[in-house]
């Protein structure tokens, strides 16, 4: 756990500190991070001075200026080298990507980031996904981003950690309420309330939003409840929380080209995933010594995943297979529960300053899986209407085991030099059982284990200047869905149809980064980082064709990101100006063949051959963020946003060869404005995409079954189109809040 306060060492040694001075308590503050975690697990953390990476640290106030209705939102529009791609449709479930690794909520989609709640891997056990619209934004009290593929974050950290950390009522006292209306029927409100008595502290906060969608068929209904308590002195600091949610999402699909006359028209419909939530987390940490504390966690997760999906049947033949379309239901009941603890110690080695902190985790996963299929015909306005009852495909229960043990350990050299190294052993077991007794290859038990290592060097020749280098490898494990749907011979619709498991590796990342970080007068900081990060036996998912969501999972050798980021923030007098660009090349360095009959350049068995130097798909290359804000005293502020994102490749274009070339490059811009209207009581608005900017962030090939008559159902003459995802239109919407201490 990072530590936030100034003087870090000088107030751990102050065992008679009051409660409020624990440093274990934080990041639950609003103030400036200045102290990074090491780790995902409470401890001493730190120093940004001392940490060899780019990082990025947002605060909850920061989150709280923009008014973004969700973070998935808010990561698009400032951190530097994220972006989003649109592949669900619904703004809630956006695939989140960092130097072209993806945290995705999309069955299937493979993972290369690593996400925390207060110290609690939340990828899901079942497919890795994060499925962001289980987090409260109104909770958040700090975000960290740390890049590379740091190893004490453990699975997943191929490209980077998100760390989010929770507000508590010693920082965030007093309440608040809200709520706000505008385009597309978007209807919201929300609470929060914290306050402290004597060592006993509380915050509660909950959010409704209620919203028809941009597009037709695209509904969100959005249900968050997140709750604190926590207990500490000096010494000593405990919270238990929980967060509760359950959300209703529906998608739009990507659209063929040939549907771009109308944007906001479904593909096919319906598409409807309702995801519940329960998580319990308990953490806490004491310290044993003036410069020893043990902290750890433990927690509980349940979350059920209910999807209805319809799908064209891509084997659709007048004579031979007369059906149009399927209606697949699935159901993912999970639970998950962990613990970890960690053991810190300040000292000296060889007489120099050395901080060194040492843990284990572990991490239990269980879920079953079931998909049922209907037969169904598609009316003039492309609804799937069923003509047959559900029957079972799938029922399979799968169980993960995620166990680490790790060090890491910073060693002042002197006043200007600090080495960091670091380490993790992984071991991951994932057993998959069919309950059908109809799928006896699926059954099965994988075991994957690795020993991490990381090494960096930090030189701070002055209180304005850092630089740094570093060297770090990663893993990941090939989930349950990629272990079962692996055969070539046997391709997957994802939701999956659960079927064989042949044998996949596990991923391995070794990234190399260097860096300088700096402050100018007039409080302007700035950074500069280049970076490469190579993947072995990177797992893709290889494109079948026909339907646009059917494949199957491979290694496909080695991939490479690599790529630079600058930033610069600045404020003059009342005006805060920030600038962050960043430039990323993502290939594959292995040739494979890809099946992708809807690529133009398809061979006679619809294979395409990808070659080293192709570029992966969905990653832009250029990305530029703008952030301007003025404020007129404490009373009024008002904000922009400006995004540029370059051209991208439409998955299955593996090869970056097919007619229909790169989805256009776009500049979006946003604005934000709060105006006190009287004490406590503040109006706010917020407008998206503010020139009505017709654009797309996400691709795919595939073929269109829409081709007769006003675009209706016509499988005997599909044809191959390039499928987009839209972004949102303009939109605005107005609010208001009234808090309280």
């Amino acid at each position: 756990m990072a530590i936030a306060v100034g003087g870090v060492i000088a107030s751990l040694l102050a065992p008679h500190a009051a409660a409020a001075d624990n440093p274990a308590e934080a990041l639950e503050t609003p103030e400036a991070v200045v102290v990074i975690g090491v780790s995902p697990l409470p401890g001493l953390g730190t120093p940004v001075r001392d940490v060899p990476a780019n990082v990025q640290v947002y605060t909850g106030k920061d989150l709280g200026q923009q008014r973004q209705t969700n973070i998935g939102e808010y990561l698009e529009q400032n951190p530097t080298s994220v972006t989003i791609n649109s592949a669900q449709g619904n703004p809630f479930q956006p695939d989140v990507n960092f130097r072209g690794f993806t945290a995705s909520p999309i069955l299937g989609t493979p993972q290369g980031l690593s996400v925390f709640q207060d110290g609690v891997r939340i990828n899901e056990p079942f497919g890795d996904a994060v499925n962001w619209d289980l987090i409260p934004q109104s909770a958040i009290s700090s975000i960290q981003l740390i890049p590379g593929s740091n190893p004490a974050f453990g699975l997943n950290t191929l490209g980077g950690a998100l760390a989010i950390y929770t507000k508590s009522g010693s920082y965030y006292p007093g309440g608040a309420i809200e709520a706000y209306a505008g385009s597309f029927g978007r209807k919201g409100a929300g609470f929060e309330y914290g306050g402290k008595k004597d060592k006993l502290d509380y915050f509660f906060t909950g959010n409704y939003v209620d919203d028809r969608g941009w597009a037709e068929h695209n509904p969100s209904t959005v249900q968050q409840f997140f709750g604190k308590v926590g207990w500490q002195d000096a010494k000593t600091d405990f919270d238990v929380s929980l967060t509760l949610a359950d959300n209703t999402l529906q998608g739009t699909q990507t659209l063929p080209l040939s549907f771009f006359d109308n944007i906001r028209q479904a593909y096919t419909f319906p598409d409807q995933n309702n995801n519940k939530l329960a998580f319990l987390t308990v953490k806490g940490s004491r310290f044993l010594t003036d410069s020893v504390i043990l902290g750890g966690n433990l927690y509980y997760r349940k979350y059920k995943n209910e999807n209805v999906s319809s799908n064209v049947n891509d084997d659709f033949d007048p004579v031979t297979d007369p059906v149009e379309a399927f209606n697949d239901r699935s159901v993912i009941d999970q639970e998950s529960y962990g613990l970890g603890l960690q053991l810190t110690v300040l000292g000296a080695l060889a007489r120099r300053e050395n901080r060194f902190a040492v843990g284990a985790s572990g991490d239990i996963g269980k879920a079953r899986f079931t998909q049922d299929s209907q037969e169904a015909v598609f009316t003039s306005d492309r609804a799937a209407l069923a003509t047959s009852d559900f029957v079972q495909d799938t029922d399979a229960r799968t169980r993960n085991g995620y166990y680490g043990l790790f060090f890491t350990d910073t060693l002042s050299l002197n006043k200007e030099w600090a080495l960091t190294v670091a380490g993790r052993y992984n071991r991951a077991i994932v057993k998959i059982e069919d309950l059908t007794g109809a799928a006896p290859l699926l059954n099965g038990e994988h075991t994957f284990s690795r020993f991490n290592p990381a090494v960096g060097i930090n030189f701070t020749p002055s209180e304005r200047l850092t630089a740094y280098a570093a060297y770090n490898e990663g893993m990941r494990a090939p989930t349950p869905i990629e272990l079962a749907c692996a055969d070539p011979a046997a391709p997957c619709k994802l939701p999956n149809n659960f079927l064989a498991d042949p044998a996949l590796r596990k991923v391995v990342s070794r990234t190399v980064e260097t860096g300088l970080r700096g402050k100018l007068p007039r409080d302007t900081q700035w950074s500069a980082a280049i970076y490469r990060t190579e993947l072995t036996d990177d797992i893709q998912f290889i494109s079948s064709g026909g339907a646009v969501n059917a494949g199957f999972f491979q290694n496909v050798g080695d991939t490479r990101r690599q790529g630079l980021e600058l930033a610069l923030g600045t404020r003059w007098n009342a005006l805060t100006a920030s600038a962050r660009y960043s430039y990323v090349i993502a290939t594959y360095e292995s040739p494979f063949m890809e099946n992708s009959p809807s690529n133009s350049t398809a061979d006679a068995n619809g294979a395409i051959q990808v070659q080293p130097g192709d570029r992966i798909p969905g990653i832009p290359e250029h990305n530029l963020k703008l952030r301007l804000q003025y404020d007129f005293g404490n009373r009024a502020s008002l904000g922009t946003n400006v995004i540029y994102s370059s051209s991208i490749y439409a998955r299955g274009d593996e090869n970056n060869q097919d007619v229909n070339g790169r989805i256009p490059g776009y500049v979006v811009v946003n604005l934000d404005a709060r105006v006190g209207v009287a004490k406590g009581l503040d109006l706010f608005a917020r407008v998206v995409n503010l020139f009505n900017k017709e654009y797309s962030n996400f691709g795919i090939l595939g073929e269109n079954f829409f081709t007769g008559p006003n675009k209706t159902f016509d499988g005997a003459n599909a044809v191959d189109e390039q499928f987009r995802g839209p972004g949102v239109p303009r939109g605005a919407w107005v609010g208001l809040r009234y808090q309280w201490l």
